[in-house]
């Protein structure tokens, strides 16, 4: 295989291709050098830049092969056309100066991949001229390829470090890339070429602004003001709008503060530009941990730390769902077999891995609340899912098993609070059933209520109805009290009534399974005791009926309470 040394550039020109082999001295090293030209290529014109080789040993210009084809070199039969055409310096700049205003062209025209082609061509031609890097690097910015960009500026600056154009351009690639630092360095650099470039001031003032929000996002996650992060960067990335940095950020407080598809969407974008960015598949499984999708989200995890290993974030969050998910399990798993007291206890703990899980934590105070339902813990089951509903307002399991706990308890306004809750957002039959049976209940808690009256059970049988009637009646008689003061003469005497029309109801089956079933709430009055007289009950009861009278009189030497009943 042939081989020569290049001292300069060489720029290959045929009627199927251009191929720039090489720019820059790279000593006297040997080099090597092919293209895919098809082999039956039988001649070609080729145009060697200035000073292009120093020696060939005795041989034709080397053949342009594909490297498949590079070991038959000697075998090959391409004819080679002897004449070769040297360029001056001045058609060379001229060739490029070409390329470049057809480049030009085609950036006013908004085509920016072809602009970036044709001054890529000029770069070719002329690599060390600065403006053309900086024309590429303004191609490369409207492309959104910010970092090519920047080492197009960094190059044109090298080249020439009094190429304001440059200096302003690789600021302003620093500052889309979130160095703001590093960007105001540039453009302080340009107001030394030119101390009035309104451009460069308002861009100072910009990378300020960046570096003063980068400053308060700081110290707002620190204190957990995940808000005030949110607004910061989203001020931040109006100037650096390619910082994958502060999206990352941003998308990880979005997710703190609940908004998981925002979150999603941020960091979906990132990874649609860098599928292997270590922060973005963080946030990524972050958001699916806090809805509760944990074996996704340790998916995301281990990619996170596959391309990142060092990933403290990842890796905790990662031992935190598996850890959450194991726990949850046990607790599930004992429920189910009964054994409250491991369950309550297993989910306590679950609570205690990560406060910042609202989803899978209202899920777990829900479980607890349930388990204390079970236990006869009722306040504490209704303080359970209290924490529940204000962790996810829309956890309709944690309402109706709150709703449950208040009708165990007899709180009926509660109860039909949390049913209509339930209601207006899932209307089906059988929340209306529970909704319709708390209004029920909270009718009958609101009239009097007969079986506290006579101070028995709901399951009172006849007969402790009949005695509970006569232990109350008397000690409320009016005449027992004739002595008191006219307050508590009222008092008795409404108190007399009362035992009376509870038990005209309660000792009636009728009447008392209209009362338990609350279809006496239907009727006009809802007072199905309304119609008697509590003295008339008193005689039939004692058996004072046929005009006999009683009386309670006052007696120092009389029993118990110093009265004594006596017919007359």
């Amino acid at each position: 295989m042939h081989c020569f040394t290049l001292a300069g550039g060489l720029f290959l020109l045929s009627c199927q291709c251009q191929l720039l082999v090489g720019q820059k001295l790279l000593g006297e090293k040997p080099f090597y050098f092919t293209a895919d030209l098809p082999i039956s290529v039988c001649s070609f014109r080729s145009v060697w830049a200035t000073h292009c080789y120093e020696k060939v040993v005795n041989q034709p210009p080397p053949l342009l092969l594909s490297p498949s084809k590079m070991a038959t070199v000697d075998d090959c039969d391409v004819t080679m056309d002897p004449e070769m055409e040297i360029l001056s310096d001045e058609e060379l700049e001229r060739e490029a100066e070409s390329f470049k205003e057809q480049g030009n062209a085609y950036y006013i025209k908004k085509d920016y991949s072809e602009a970036f082609n044709y001054y890529t061509k000029a770069i070719d031609m002329c690599p060390k001229n600065a403006s053309y890097y900086g024309n590429r690097a303004a191609t490369l910015m409207m492309l959104s390829r910010h970092r090519e960009a920047l080492e197009d500026s960094q190059q044109a600056v090298r080249l020439d470090d009094t190429f304001m154009k440059g200096h302003l351009r690789e600021g302003k690639c620093h500052l889309s890339l979130g160095n703001a630092m590093a960007a105001s360095r540039c453009f302080h650099r340009v107001l030394e070429l030119e101390p009035d470039n309104s451009q460069a001031q308002q861009e100072v003032k910009n990378a300020d602004s960046v570096l003063e929000y980068e400053k308060m996002a700081e110290i707002g996650f620190e204190k957990h003001d995940f808000r005030m992060v949110v607004f910061c960067m989203d001020r931040a990335l109006e100037s650096a709008s390619a910082c994958h940095r502060f999206k990352v950020l941003k998308a990880e407080c979005l997710a703190m503060l609940g908004r998981y598809p925002e979150a999603q969407s941020v960091a979906s974008d990132i990874l649609r530009m860098d599928a292997t960015n270590g922060d973005a598949l963080y946030v990524r499984g972050l958001c699916l941990y806090y809805e509760d999708c944990i074996d996704k989200a340790v998916q995301f995890f281990v990619q996170a730390l596959r391309m990142a290993p060092d990933h403290e974030k990842a890796r905790l969050a990662c031992r935190n769902a598996k850890a959450l998910k194991a726990k949850k399990e046990d607790g599930n798993k004992a429920f189910k077999d009964g054994n409250y007291d491991a369950a309550y206890e297993l989910y306590s703990e679950a609570l205690t891995i990560d406060p910042n899980n609202i989803k899978t934590n209202a899920k777990l105070f829900c479980n607890r609340g349930t388990v204390g339902s079970k236990l006869k813990k009722i306040d504490q089951a209704i303080e359970d899912c209290t924490k529940a509903v204000k962790l996810d307002e829309t956890y309709i399991k944690a309402y109706l098993r709150r709703a449950q706990c208040y009708m165990d308890k007899e709180d009926y306004d509660e109860a039909v609070r949390d049913y209509e809750k339930v209601y207006q957002t899932e209307k089906t039959k059988e929340h209306k059933h529970l909704l319709k049976n708390a209004q029920l209940e909270l009718k009958k808690s609101k009239r009097k209520d007969y079986y506290k009256v006579l101070g028995v059970d709901k399951n009172a049988t006849e007969d402790e109805i009949k005695k509970a009637y006569r232990k109350r009646a008397l000690m409320h008689h009016p005449d027992r009290h004739s002595s008191a003061s006219a307050e508590i003469q009222k008092e008795e005497e409404k108190k007399f009534k009362e035992v009376g029309e509870a038990f005209t109801v309660l000792s009636d089956p009728k009447k008392k399974s209209r009362y338990d079933s609350g279809h006496d709430l239907e009727d006009d009055t809802g007072n199905m005791g309304a119609d008697f007289d509590a003295n008339n009950i008193f005689k039939a009861f004692f058996g004072g009926g046929g005009g006999q009278g009683y009386s309670f009189e006052a007696n120092q030497s009389s029993g118990p309470g110093n009265f004594f009943f006596q017919f007359g």
